[in-house]
């Protein structure tokens, strides 16, 4: 059973790991058509602008074409070199008009976005005829081959369209062509929020996608763990009952064969004797079915009868009658309160009692003092004892079915663990409230509150 529940839970584990998983690949997704779709309407946005610039300017794109021509005949004479010409073309005059018209016109055109843009030269290609062709510039696009715009950098940016031009023109009564490829690039400020706003409600339903898979994993681990720690302390219980069963019934079989013995019949002392011994053996046996009976009476609820008592007076019987069992636990009282009524049911608050008392010797302890008082109008019982104390982080497991305060692996200390759940139980039933305050090694103090 016990790697059965393992086994299930590194299931969940694995099953909400691959949900996860395919939850963020979904959203992955998303995100990367959002982007695809928010690139292509800027694209179409910018596309009204002319991919020569004549619109914007058409001074400029002539003086820009003039250019082109004259570093194109001088290369052709040798006035200029491949390197010569490219400086020439990427340090021209117009950059900064052109890069300010483009983006007033972006401003105007598009005015909800803030958009930094880079024209880059691609290549530059003389055709002097059929057979010769002069590839000047031809490189991948660089910021460092700008044109116009004013990005610093390509990283964080798109491409939003290549343009490729040609002219031809005569030179020494030869005819001439130039190709020239220039990239554009944009990049939009704070894109990633746009794409974020855009996706806000599949991120939400994303986000409570896995907020309920992980409650419900949660939920599911819990309801493991706790099935798991209900068959160990069922384990336990079997356990215990065995060995706590074993040595009385042992000791009883042993008693009894005695018994058959003429000469222990015919001494009166010896026969005396085992006949005590039995009635211990018995007495012991019919506790430990008694705790088994109240573990029952537990899980089935208590049904209380419940009549007025005047609670001192009750007290001081059932520390009368735990002295004659303990003879030797030095047991004082200091009550603060005086002829007090409650409304509760003698028998089962009695046993509530003296497991309390019963557990405080089992641990060691051999004097207890037990008091009452008022506290915010609750009757309040405690119960001090010099015992071995409990360590800190085994406190909120005394109240716990089957739960012993361990002292190594010996069984010395008897009971099955069911007087302290017992008591809870039996107090909870009264709508009152019991706790415990310990050091180890210092003893324990349980309080009893009850409605007045």
């Amino acid at each position: 059973m016990k790697q059965r529940i393992n086994l299930l839970i590194a299931f969940s584990v694995v099953a909400l790991i691959v949900l996860s998983a395919v939850q963020c690949y979904l959203v992955k997704t998303t995100y990367d058509y959002k982007v695809a779709q928010f690139h292509t309407e800027i694209k179409n946005e910018i596309a009204q602008i002319s991919n020569n610039y004549g619109d914007i300017d058409s001074v400029i794109v002539s003086k820009k074409e003039a250019l082109y021509k004259e570093l194109s005949e001088n290369y052709i004479q040798g006035k200029n070199t491949k390197i010569e010409v490219k400086k020439y073309i990427l340090e021209n005059e117009y950059n900064d008009v052109l890069t300010q018209k483009i983006q007033r016109k972006f401003k105007r055109d598009l005015p909800n976005l803030k958009i930094d843009f880079a024209i880059v030269l691609n290549k530059f290609v003389l055709y002097q005829n059929a057979k010769k062709i002069d590839t000047i510039f031809s490189e991948k696009p660089f910021i460092k081959n700008k044109l116009y715009g004013n990005l610093l950098s390509l990283n964080k940016a798109f491409l939003v369209r290549n343009y490729v031009g040609t002219s031809s023109g005569t030179f020494e009564n030869k005819d001439y062509k130039l190709l020239t490829e220039d990239s554009m690039y944009v990049s939009v400020i704070d894109w990633e929020m746009i794409i974020l706003r855009r996706m806000t409600f599949v991120l939400i339903l994303s986000l409570l996608s896995i907020a309920t898979l992980i409650t419900l994993f949660v939920i599911a681990i819990k309801a493991l763990i706790k099935q798991k720690k209900v068959n160990e302390i069922k384990t336990d219980f079997i356990n215990n009952i065995t060995h706590e069963l074993k040595t009385p019934l042992t000791t009883l079989g042993i008693s009894t064969k005695i018994l058959e013995r003429k000469d222990i019949r015919d001494n009166d002392e010896s026969f005396n004797a085992i006949v005590d011994t039995i009635s211990r053996q018995n007495n012991r046996l019919q506790n430990l079915i008694d705790q088994v009976m109240a573990n029952s009476l537990a899980e089935n609820g208590i049904d209380l009868q419940k009549e007025k008592i005047e609670t001192e007076d009750f007290l001081l019987t059932i520390i009368n009658d735990f002295k004659i069992t303990y003879p030797k636990v030095d047991i004082k009282t200091n009550f603060q309160t005086q002829d007090t009524n409650l409304i509760l049911d003698k028998f089962y608050l009695t046993t509530a009692l003296l497991n309390v008392l019963e557990n405080a010797v089992k641990y060691g302890s051999n004097k207890i003092t037990i008091k009452t008082r008022m506290v915010q109008n609750q009757f309040s019982i405690s119960i001090d004892d010099d015992g071995i104390g409990i360590e800190k982080n085994k406190q909120s497991l005394l109240f716990e079915k089957f739960y012993r305060v361990e002292q190594g692996n010996l069984h010395n200390t008897k009971g099955l663990g069911l007087g302290l759940y017992y008591v809870d139980q039996i107090i909870k039933a009264h709508q009152g409230s019991v706790s415990v305050v310990s050091d180890l090694g210092k003893g324990t103090q349980f309080t009893i509150l009850l409605k007045v």
